[in-house]
């Protein structure tokens, strides 16, 4: 379900007080592929409720250039609401998601195998809190920049 960023945090803030763990992750997920329904399942299956943060149109453009994004935020979020693994989307417009995650103060923060437990925004955070990092590994193939890439060419 897409939710603004205010009703997210509010229902962050509930969930943690029934002692259900939050799981977090994060990105462009500009075209969606197999690569990424799969980082999805295996990051849902870490905690009770997932919510994936969602990189703004505007967002995008800074971090990948003028081409991206290819498809909407709003398209992005509600395609990725529409799977089984994501209870929540929510749109982010900062370049990191430092300040989502402060606010939301997820258990667990997923990323993929592309990052390492250092370079991961928010890291710190969650493990100040007590929760952990969880890096899955990268799928071979499955990744837009790659896809685009070979469309290109």
């Amino acid at each position: 379900m897409l939710l603004s960023r205010s009703l997210v945090e509010a229902l962050a803030a509930e969930f943690r007080a029934l002692g259900r763990t939050i799981v977090f992750t994060n990105g462009c997920f500009d075209i969606l592929h197999i690569g990424h329904t799969s980082y999805l399942e295996a990051a849902k299956k870490l905690g009770d409720i997932l919510i994936v943060g969602v990189n703004s149109d505007d967002s995008v453009r800074r971090l990948k250039g003028a081409s991206r994004p290819i498809n909407t935020q709003h398209d992005r979020a509600t395609l990725l609401s529409s799977l089984r693994a994501v209870d929540y989307t929510c749109i982010f417009t900062e370049d990191t998601p430092l300040k989502l995650i402060t606010d939301i103060q997820p258990d667990v923060l997923v990323k993929g195998g592309d990052y390492t437990p250092e370079t991961i925004v928010g890291a710190d955070i969650v493990r100040e809190r007590g929760g952990h990092i969880v890096v899955l590994p990268f799928i071979e193939g499955k990744s837009t920049t790659r896809i685009i890439e070979r469309i290109h060419s």
